[in-house]
Formats: C-alpha cells, sequence, structure tokens
C-alpha cells in the first residue's frame, strides 16, 4: 500500500512538472522571454557600447534623476512623475507638469522601471533610446519647461557636478545638454526588476502559484501575448482600437502617430501602476483588462477569466533595486535662480 500510494506521488509529481513545462514552452512559442538569471547576460542585454555603463555614470545619473534643478522651477525632478517608490509612476492620470500644468494630451506617466527593454519610448514611439527620450520632458513646457541652455547652466554651475563628470567621462568631457540628458539614460537602463514570472520562465517550476499559472494559461489563450510579448511585455509599437471603440478615447486628443499606432505599454509591475492606458481613465487592472479583451481583441472577457490574469499579472511585480536618496550637491552663486513662470 505505501509503494502504491508512492507510486500515485511519483505520477502527480510528474504530471504537475509536465504541466509547467508545458506552460513555460507556450509561453516561448509566443515570444515571451524572461529577464536573464545570469547578472552578465542581463549586463550584455542592457549595456550600451556607445555609452557603457559604469558605476560612477550610474550614481551621477541618479543624482540627476532625482535633481530638480533641472527643470525652470527648480521642483520638478525626473522621480516627480516617474516615483521610483511608487513603481515607477505619479499615481495620478495625466502627470501635472510646470505651474501646475497638465498634460494638454492628457497622457499618463509610464513606468520607468524595465523602460531599457522597451523597442520605443514614449506613447507614440518617436524615440528609440532612453538617453534620447530623457530630452523631452526636460524641455517640454507642460512638463520641466527648461531650456537645455538653462540646465547646461545650472550643472556646470556646480563643481561637484563637474568633477562628477569628469570622474564618469574623463577630464576632456564636455558637458552638453545631451550629455546630461544621457548619463540619466545611463541611470534608467540599470532599472530591471526580475520577477516570480522571470523566475519561473527560467525554469523554477514552483515560482507561480497554482492560481498565477491558471492566469497565465487565460492570458496566453485570449492572445494577450500578441501584444505583450518579449522581455518587455510590450514596449513596441501596435495599432490601437483594432477591434472596437476605447470608451475614453475622447479625453484627450492623443491618437497614437501618424500612422494610428501607439506604444504598448510594459505589463510588469502593472498591478503598481494604475491608472492605465494612455489617459488613464481605468483605474482597476481587472476592468483594464477587459476593456483590452473589447478594443483589441474583439473579445468578451469574464469575471472569472479576468481575475485569474489579474493573479497571474501580480507575478509580474518584480523585485526593485535598492535606490539610496542622494545628497544632492549645493547650488553657488553662479546657479540661475528658480523661474516660477
Amino acid at each position: 500500500m505505501n509503494y502504491l500510494k508512492a507510486f500515485l506521488l511519483l505520477v502527480a509529481s510528474a504530471a504537475i512538472l509536465s504541466a509547467a513545462e508545458s506552460l513555460a514552452q507556450k509561453a516561448s512559442k509566443q515570444r515571451l522571454e524572461p529577464i536573464p538569471a545570469d547578472r552578465q547576460a542581463l549586463f550584455s542585454y542592457i549595456n550600451d557600447e556607445n555609452d557603457p555603463i559604469t558605476d560612477d555614470k550610474v550614481e551621477l545619473g541618479k543624482k540627476l534623476y532625482f535633481d530638480p534643478r533641472i527643470s525652470k522651477s527648480g521642483i520638478i525632478s525626473c522621480n516627480t512623475c516617474h516615483n521610483l517608490a511608487l513603481g515607477g509612476v505619479d499615481g495620478v492620470e495625466t502627470s501635472i507638469g510646470h505651474l501646475w500644468t497638465m498634460n494638454p494630451n492628457y497622457l499618463n506617466a509610464p513606468t520607468v522601471y524595465n523602460s531599457v527593454f522597451n523597442k520605443v519610448q514614449l506613447w507614440d514611439g518617436r524615440s528609440s533610446h532612453l538617453e534620447i527620450q530623457a530630452q523631452a520632458p526636460i524641455q517640454s513646457e507642460a512638463e520641466m519647461a527648461a531650456s537645455s541652455e538653462l540646465v547646461v547652466a545650472r550643472i556646470v554651475s556646480i563643481p561637484e557636478y563637474v568633477a562628477d563628470f569628469k570622474k564618469a567621462y574623463g577630464n576632456d568631457v564636455n558637458i552638453t545638454f545631451e550629455k546630461i540628458a544621457g548619463v540619466i539614460g545611463v541611470f534608467e537602463r540599470t532599472l530591471i526588476t526580475p520577477s516570480p514570472y522571470d523566475d519561473f520562465l527560467n525554469g523554477d517550476e514552483k515560482a507561480l502559484s497554482k492560481a498565477q499559472k491558471e492566469g497565465f494559461e487565460v492570458f496566453l489563450k485570449k492572445g494577450c501575448a500578441k501584444c505583450h510579448y518579449s522581455i518587455a511585455l510590450g514596449g513596441t509599437m501596435q495599432p490601437f482600437q483594432v477591434a472596437a471603440k476605447y470608451k475614453f478615447i475622447e479625453l484627450g486628443d492623443f491618437r497614437g502617430d501618424k500612422y494610428g499606432m501607439v506604444k504598448t505599454p510594459t505589463l510588469r509591475n502593472v498591478a503598481e501602476t494604475a491608472p492605465y492606458f494612455h489617459n488613464g481613465q481605468i483605474w482597476s487592472l481587472k476592468d483594464a483588462i477587459k476593456e483590452m479583451g473589447s478594443v483589441q481583441l474583439g473579445i468578451k472577457i469574464s469575471d472569472k477569466e479576468a481575475d485569474k490574469m489579474v493573479e497571474f499579472m501580480h507575478s509580474l511585480t518584480g523585485r526593485k533595486p535598492t535606490i539610496t536618496y542622494p545628497i544632492l550637491p549645493p547650488s553657488t552663486n553662479k546657479t540661475p535662480k528658480p523661474d516660477m513662470n
């Protein structure tokens, strides 16, 4: 009798293992990739030979990311709208910028976490690199409203920043606006969050709960991975409103790029990044899933199916890198003063 119980237990365990393996195989066939578990492989993935990641660059980029002096008013930093303590977002429908200005297109701030994996940046995909993307919000009148000249003047007026740039790039470095935005991008490349989902795809069959595996099955069967694929689980340009009209499309004037294509947001940490959609009109992850089923897939996703997918999406909440808030160098008499106009 004991031998029979042991045999049945072995068969059951093998069945569970087989199911887990088959689910990982299904994911692979739908172009889903995990964040590499190997540190060297991951570094190769996020590094850019044109501006290699170094500790000095990351530390300098972090300071500038948190420094509000790169905004015209001196009170808005990159972290204001992409708060690293709040899943890399600001948690409001549309971001608030210079002089308490709402985004004129009523656009929601996407998460900065894992943005290195996106093929394109910004909702209309007009930037392909984080280093270039960082230039846009700094100069936007509705966001940080700082001219490139003002940003450079503020940074070069602070001796510690000049020393930091020399340490990171060499004594002959030319501190340009592009270099300032670029080193912020270097820091942002390190903001990656491996999750239980990645652990599962990397071979740990126990990384996901039974409910999360069931939700993953539904996610794959419904066709969600047609847009939310690759290591980013999004981050590419896709047509929007394929099957039906988004019910909040009239709020704001954003309609995508000139071809009507919209950057698919990453699903990584999605349980932490409400509200959803480009204009932040849906606060419930379950409701967002059902709306996407209608708008993009032309199907009705039941409450039960949506609940299962929510369970799966919680497995995409990743382990955040430890970020020590930097002590910023003091301004000098030469530092241009904050401008609230």
